[in-house]
């Protein structure tokens, strides 16, 4: 009836010019569907007002993240790396001042006092520089030597696309003049949209919106930075408010392939269903296992997760299944169908519910049937706004050749790119998780403010990485692939890659974290002679002419100089991570032999119970040893030179620089060729059936015993043979005696007769 509630005698009364503060206040820890003490605004007031703005939006981007970080508080290491590196930098400061001290005292005895006093206090003043202190006027000179950009040519060709086949219904086509309030969308989700700041839908909500409000399987492909979250969480919630929920039950499955972007996507999903009853739950690696446990047996409705703790928790928590699912969601769908997610992504399909929708999401969508029937797509929908290998609208693509004897030059080439050029808001891309770990620690001694991101840190690393990077306390992220995947980071100006990645899908990925939702980006790739062949692809597929930069070799030449140096330094922070890393385990060994003493048991995990998983330890430990066999295998058939570098790599201790660009670029190829090989397989048909027969108890099947007369008439063995032919032996007749006086017979007086 649109009454006031009645307030209490401790409320304060709010006032109406301070209704955004309170508003903002209302919003508690428990996330956004939480009512706080706040006032409550009127049913109709502000829903579409256009001049309103809603002060909890940015708030609640943040949420998920400070969440996810409160609970790895503390797992913090005992120092920094940026720590280390600053102690080994003051270290050779020190080291430069006394030797510049010990040179002007030889020289001039007389004004040595004056001349010391001066360099100390300049040396003070230059600690935070960017470039070092040892470079003289005509270093400078060469440093504001500017670099070349040219436009590439491209070569059209000719060849016609090859039509797919009669697998999907296409949907690709979408009213332009579509707008939110057009879709027919509830009212909590309008007033979210809203708050959001969202003024018109992007070509893939226009065009997957309708069709998933449907209930259809959806397989939709767009560029990177399009709203593709939006797109298939909105439909999701207006069917789970139109449709409320009987019991406390999980109705929709969000799988994602890393723990960053399921802290993403869960932070976009709570925006949306921040004035619904829609409850969501995140369960990734990394976090809480107790509190997730916790969280699922509520029973959410949403449920966000990455393969690996999902399975966990099917098997390991009783309460909680994957039964009554209603819609199946896979972002960035073509990395979850791939070999890494294969046996992981079999066992959850299994245990999902046949009955139900399934919507696939990526900006490079994979168009294979043999892949997409993997998951029981029925009659999917095709919704394509962009090519496979579409990159953003309005990003600046740039190569630098890498001659095929200057494979050295790559780490000078990135230095002088992020020194004189591209100072801040850069993700830098490399192969391997050692080459990220050696650029963090080598532009950190250069000066530059650096964090990393990649598999070998632990969650808390990961997470504060990225928060730093966001909050602009660091200007560049050198990261591996576990960061170029839907990632939405605000304001990254430039991508450069070390190397180009394994596939065009992969460099896509990369370079799609700048230039997003209509913005202006830039990508920067180094390109040796072996990996040409994917600069032309992409060159051919661009829609936007590809620039060629070229940096001055005198340049290239001076941050060589520079970086071997600075070897001694890296080596000096390598050996204090190493230190840190043996005294963190001597610890830990003590305190866990602590506290066996005073318990005077052993420790066997949090409740005394291992936790189970889908396959044994054999079946992993088989599949782990399949893959790397095959990887070692496709990396070094017939490939000579390959086995050499190896073997020479493996004696020596320390890589040149040519070596460290080499292995980058092999690991690329042992990638790009396992994925060959694997297409060139035959197809076979991987659909799943409808309805499963029960499993058949596990153990090999008993044979049913066959009578001696059956035995005897269908053993045609040459032993049977021969043993039939020469009558039954004094064994066999002492057996049958046997037989017939359990049964009551006379064996002498009927063997006679």
């Amino acid at each position: 009836l649109g009454l006031v509630g009645t307030i209490a005698e401790g409320d304060v009364v709010p006032v109406d010019s301070d209704s955004d503060d309170s508003e903002d206040e209302e919003v508690g820890p428990g996330g956004r569907g939480s009512r706080g003490p706040g006032p409550r605004r009127g049913p109709s007031r502000g829903v579409f007002n256009a001049e309103f703005v809603f002060e909890e939006a940015e708030a609640g981007g943040e949420d998920a993240w400070t969440a996810a970080l409160r609970q790895l508080r503390g797992k913090k290491a005992a120092t920094t790396l940026d720590e280390k590196i600053e102690k080994v930098r003051q270290k050779r400061k020190l080291q430069e001042r006394e030797a510049k001290q010990a040179k002007v005292k030889d020289e001039d005895a007389e004004a040595e006092d004056d001349q010391t006093k001066k360099k100390e206090s300049e040396d003070c003043s230059r600690d935070e520089e960017d470039v070092e202190s040892e470079d003289s006027l005509d270093d400078e000179s060469i440093f504001m030597k500017a670099d070349k950009v040219k436009v590439k040519e491209k070569r059209r060709s000719k060849k016609g696309e090859v039509e797919a086949e009669n697998f999907f219904e296409d949907a690709s086509q979408y009213d332009d003049n579509l707008s939110f309030q057009d879709m027919n969308l509830s009212r909590p989700l309008l007033k979210a949209i809203t708050a959001l700041g969202f003024k018109q839908p992007t070509p893939i909500q226009k065009a997957c919106i309708p069709v998933g409000l449907l209930g259809k399987d959806i397989c939709a492909c767009a560029a990177t930075g399009t709203g593709k979250t939006a797109a298939f969480i909105l439909p999701v919630l207006e069917r789970l408010i139109y449709k409320p929920r009987q019991a406390p039950i999980t109705r929709v499955l969000v799988l994602v392939p890393t723990r960053e972007l399921g802290i993403q996507v869960h932070s976009v999903t709570k925006q949306l269903a921040q004035f619904s009853s829609v409850t969501t739950c995140l369960a990734v690696g990394g976090l809480d296992v107790k509190t997730q446990e916790a969280a699922l047996r509520s029973g959410p409705d949403i449920l966000i997760a990455t393969p690996g703790r999902l399975i966990d928790h099917l098997h390991n928590c009783p309460s909680f299944h994957l039964s009554s699912v209603e819609v199946l969601i896979l972002d960035e769908a073509d990395r979850m169908l791939d070999e890494y997610f294969e046996e992981q992504m079999k066992e959850i399909i299994r245990l999902c519910s046949h009955h139900r929708q399934t919507m696939l999401f990526s900006a490079t969508m994979t168009e294979e049937v043999k892949d997409l029937a993997s998951v029981s797509l029925k009659n999917p929908v095709r919704i394509f706004v962009n090519s496979n290998t579409d990159v953003a609208p309005f990003l600046r693509q740039e190569f630098i050749r890498i001659r095929p004897n200057r494979e050295g030059d790559r780490e000078a080439i990135v230095t002088a790119l992020l020194t004189r050029t591209f100072q801040d808001h850069v993700m830098l891309f490399t192969q391997t998780k050692k080459q990220a770990h050696r650029m963090h620690i080598l532009l950190g001694l250069m000066g530059l403010r650096v964090g990393e991101l990649h598999g070998n840190l632990s969650q808390t690393q990961r997470l504060e990485s990225l928060r730093r990077f966001k909050d602009e306390q660091i200007d560049i992220l050198v990261a591996t692939d576990v960061a170029a995947r839907g990632l939405d980071i605000e304001g990254v100006k430039t991508v450069i890659n070390f190397t180009m990645p394994n596939t065009i899908k992969h460099y896509v990925h990369r370079v799609g974290r700048t230039a997003r939702a209509g913005k202006a980006g830039r990508s920067v790739s180094l390109v040796g002679e072996e990996e040409r062949k994917m600069l032309k692809e992409i060159v051919k597929t661009a829609k936007t002419a590809v620039k060629a930069r070229i940096l001055p070799q005198d340049v290239i030449l001076k941050f060589r100089e520079k970086i071997e140096n600075l070897e001694k330094d890296i080596y000096a922070v390598l050996c204090l991570e190493r230190e840190e890393r043996e005294m963190q385990q001597s610890e830990a060994q003590i305190n866990k032999a602590k506290k066996q003493l005073e318990t005077g048991k052993k420790e066997t995990g949090s409740e005394g119970l291992e936790r189970s998983w889908f396959q044994t330890r054999e079946e992993r430990k088989k599949e782990k040893l399949a893959k790397a066999l095959q990887e070692f295998d496709l990396a070094l058939r017939g490939k000579k030179k390959r086995k050499k570098f190896i073997q020479d790599t493996q004696k020596k201790g320390q890589m040149t620089p040519e070596e460290r660009s080499q292995f980058e670029i092999l690991k690329s190829q042992m990638y790009a060729e396992r994925l060959a090989k694997r297409n060139r397989r035959a197809k076979r048909a991987r659909a799943l059936p409808e309805e499963e027969p029960a499993a058949a108890p596990a153990g090999p099947k008993k044979k049913k015993k066959l009578s001696v007369f059956d035995e005897e008439l269908t053993n045609t063995s040459r032993k049977a043979l021969k043993q039939y032919r020469a009558g039954p032996s004094f064994e066999d007749r002492k057996r049958l005696g046997i037989a017939q006086r359990k049964k009551g017979g006379n064996f002498k007086s009927k063997s006679r007769y």
